[in-house]
Formats: structure tokens, C-alpha cells, sequence
């Protein structure tokens, strides 16, 4: 699971609760108890992204938002030891020697690749269809992120709404004078759901899903790089250097312990 999220929001929650704790007791609580406010807000914003986008992508929100909450960042160092080994036993027994190894690879994109490699495919065959399912993903993780930057824009235009909507209901049908800031407190609670939803929820998951693609697409641009050099017949350390390119400094330190550990398995199995 993704801490940083959850510890977001929810520390958020808790210094709101705390101010209002501070302030008011715990009957500063009560005007934003508004059951038609919050409905209003995040019913308006619902239906607004009902009208922008097709039903079988909003319907698709709950997996986007699991993604968000639950995927961590890529092991990009042990993606490079994995090549490397690779490498290796492709340079001292063949392609096909590789076959046991793709079986229990469990990324479906890098299994695909090697594949494509072993049943004997040239290069650009294999970066063709690698770079073409790329583009696919990139325009699936461009639509999650619309939709959520969207509902950040409508969640706030939604909170202004029923703002305006509880005033208007309020002053049309009030006669007591003393009860206007108390019911126009209650009014402004829906500018405090849209406001917060929006900012809060929407808008930075947006931003979360920008950094998963961009995260993801990297991997996926580390695994073609990786293909296409097993494929050439490039030796571990021509390998091992190219894909170190991709990675940070500090993660490239962590590459030979993962070729440890690769090799302890591998000593292991035999």
C-alpha cells in the first residue's frame, strides 16, 4: 500500500478535526454535519464526469483508484540484475536456455519480450511490438489521469454551487434574522466538502497517477532497452552498463546484490 497517500489525507483530516476540536468543542462539528450538502457536492461531481467521460471508463475508477493506493514504485535495480543473469546464461548456453527462466517471470511485458527473443525474432520486429503496447498504456494511465484531475475541477464548482443554493433557499424563505449566520454556516459547508474533495482527494491523485505512469513507462522503456541488448548478443557488462543509465545512483549500487541473490537462487535450483 501506498503510506504516503493514506498519511496524506488522513493527516489532513486530523488537523482539521484538531482546529475545530480547539475552537469550538465538539459542537463546532455540527454545521458540517450537512447530508445535502455532501450528496450535492460529490452526486454533482459524479454526474458531471458521467457527462464528460464513457460509462465503461468511470465505471473503470475504482481499479484506477486501487492502483493508486496499493502499487509502489518499481524494483528498477533488480530489473537490471535480472537482464544481467540473463545475460549471462544466454552468453554460456544459448536463447533457448533462457526458456525456464521466462516461465517464472511474473511481469507479462518483460516475459514478452524474452520471449520474442528466444523464438528467434529480429529487432525491430521486437521494438515494434514492445513500443506499440507502450502507447497503449500511456493512453490508458492519460485517461485515469483526466478523469481524476477533472473531478477536481468539478468537485469545487459543485461545493460553490450548493453554496449559492443554500443561501438562496435561505434568504427566500428565512424570517428569523438571528438565524442567518448559523444557516449560512451550514450553507458554506458544501463550498468546504467540493474545496476539499477537490483538493485534497481529486486533484492529487491526479497528481499520483502522473507519477506511477511516468514511473511505470520507465520500467517499460528499461525492459526494451534490456530486450534488445539481450537479443544483439551484447555481453553482461555491456548489459549492465547501458541499463545502469537508467537508474539512479543509488540504486545502481544496490544492482550487485541483487546479482548475489539472483545467483545464491540459481545455485540453489541446482
Amino acid at each position: 500500500m501506498d503510506i504516503a497517500t493514506v498519511m496524506g489525507i488522513l493527516v489532513f483530516i486530523g488537523l482539521a478535526v484538531a482546529a475545530i476540536l480547539y475552537q469550538e468543542g465538539p459542537a463546532g462539528f455540527v454545521p458540517f454535519a450537512n447530508i445535502e450538502a455532501l450528496l450535492l457536492v460529490m452526486g454533482g461531481t459524479f454526474c458531471s464526469t458521467l457527462v464528460n467521460y464513457p460509462l465503461k471508463q468511470v465505471v473503470g475508477l475504482g481499479r484506477i483508484l486501487r492502483k493508486v493506493l496499493t502499487q509502489s514504485g518499481e524494483d528498477t535495480s533488480g530489473l537490471v540484475a535480472t537482464f544481467v543473469s540473463l545475460a549471462h546464461k544466454a552468453k554460456r548456453d544459448g536463447f533457448l536456455a533462457l526458456q525456464a527462466d521466462v516461465n517464472a517471470i511474473k511481469d507479462d511485458f518483460l516475459k514478452r519480450g524474452i520471449q520474442h527473443v528466444i523464438d528467434g525474432s529480429d529487432q525491430e520486429f521486437i521494438r515494434n511490438m514492445l513500443e506499440t503496447e507502450i502507447g497503449f498504456i500511456r493512453e490508458r494511465h492519460k485517461i485515469g489521469m483526466e478523469i481524476f484531475n477533472s473531478m477536481g475541477t468539478y468537485a469545487p464548482a459543485f461545493g460553490i454551487i450548493g453554496t449559492v443554493l443554500g443561501m438562496v433557499l435561505m434568504l427566500n424563505s428565512i424570517s428569523d434574522v438571528q438565524a442567518v449566520p448559523k444557516r449560512m454556516a451550514l450553507a458554506l459547508a458544501a463550498a468546504f466538502y467540493g474545496l476539499g474533495s477537490g483538493y485534497l482527494i481529486f486533484l492529487p491523485m491526479g497528481g499520483k497517477l502522473r507519477r506511477r505512469s511516468e514511473e511505470e513507462l520507465l520500467v517499460k522503456e528499461i525492459v526494451i532497452r534490456g530486450v534488445l541488448l539481450l537479443q544483439s548478443g551484447a555481453t553482461p557488462r555491456v548489459v549492465e552498463a547501458n541499463l545502469k543509465a537508467y537508474l539512479e545512483p543509488s540504486q545502481r549500487v544496490m544492482v550487485k546484490g541483487h546479482e548475489e541473490e539472483k545467483k545464491g537462487q540459481e545455485e540453489e535450483r541446482k
